[in-house]
């Protein structure tokens, strides 16, 4: 019903930045919170950012500063800037949307995932 679709993901060096976008689509009729959570190898997935449909942001401590959050309502879309990158940034970052569907049902769903990789 849903569909999230990362990009921008890649290889960077330390101190390098990048920028990752998601695209919401399918039958939706609001999306409420939107971000981004990611999965460092061999642990749990933790929360990144994430921004309400009013444009409050939440940030995680370890990328306050470093990374921002921000929102296109009208075209569904979700980006993460980051910079000052370091090697722990190192995870598998997935796109997460709160959406109220067409039918007025809530549900949560996840991009498939993108790899970002930092070197030091």
């Amino acid at each position: 019903q849903v569909q999230l679709v990362e990009s921008g993901g890649g290889l960077v060096q330390a101190g390098g930045s990048l920028t990752l976008s998601c695209a919401a689509s399918g039958s939706i009729f609001r999306i409420n919170d939107m971000g981004w959570y990611r999965q460092p190898p061999g642990k749990q997935r933790e929360l990144v950012a994430t921004m309400t449909n009013g444009g409050r942001a939440n940030y995680a401590d370890s990328v306050k500063g470093r990374f921002t959050i921000s929102r296109d309502n009208a075209k569904k879309l979700v980006y993460l800037q980051m910079i000052s990158l370091k090697p722990e940034d190192t995870a598998v970052y997935y796109c997460n949307a709160d959406v109220l569907l067409t039918s007025r049902t809530p549900r949560v769903y996840w991009g498939q995932g993108t790899q970002v990789t930092v070197s030091s």
